[in-house]
Formats: C-alpha cells, sequence, structure tokens
C-alpha cells in the first residue's frame, strides 16, 4: 500500500495519511451461481465483504482475527 498525505491536513508535520487498498472482489463460494450475492475480496490484514446488487456502496474491511471467526462461525 501506498500512503499519501490526506488533502484535509493542510501543510501541518501531525497530519492524517490515507491509502487506496486494492481489492479484487469475486462471488463467494457460498453463493451458488446466482447473480444477487455476497463477494469477498483479500485486503493485506484481513478480507472485505459487499453486496453484489450495490457495489458501489462500499464494502465492509474485517481485520484477520474477525475474519477467521466468521469463517469458522459460518462453515459450521
Amino acid at each position: 500500500m501506498e500512503f499519501r498525505k490526506s488533502s484535509y491536513s493542510a501543510t501541518e508535520s501531525h497530519c492524517v495519511e490515507v491509502a487506496q487498498i486494492p481489492a479484487s472482489f469475486r462471488q463467494s463460494s457460498h453463493s451458488g451461481h446466482i447473480q444477487n450475492c455476497v463477494e469477498v475480496s483479500p485486503l493485506p490484514t484481513g478480507a472485505a465483504m459487499r453486496d453484489s446488487k450495490h457495489s458501489d456502496a462500499g464494502h465492509l474491511p474485517f481485520p484477520a482475527s474477525e475474519w477467521s471467526t466468521f469463517l469458522t462461525t459460518a462453515l459450521k
């Protein structure tokens, strides 16, 4: 990831830095062959999921530990 200074930080040395997280979403293997499904993407620190019907509405990121717990619970 490449961080850059936020445009809202002005010229101060103590500022907020932001980074674009590259995400390559794919349909969840548990969604079958339907079009309205959950999509998942690996992230450097965990994973993200989004609704395929509203992919432009953003995503929910999960830290690795929470994602692992979610998968363990969901796959029972």
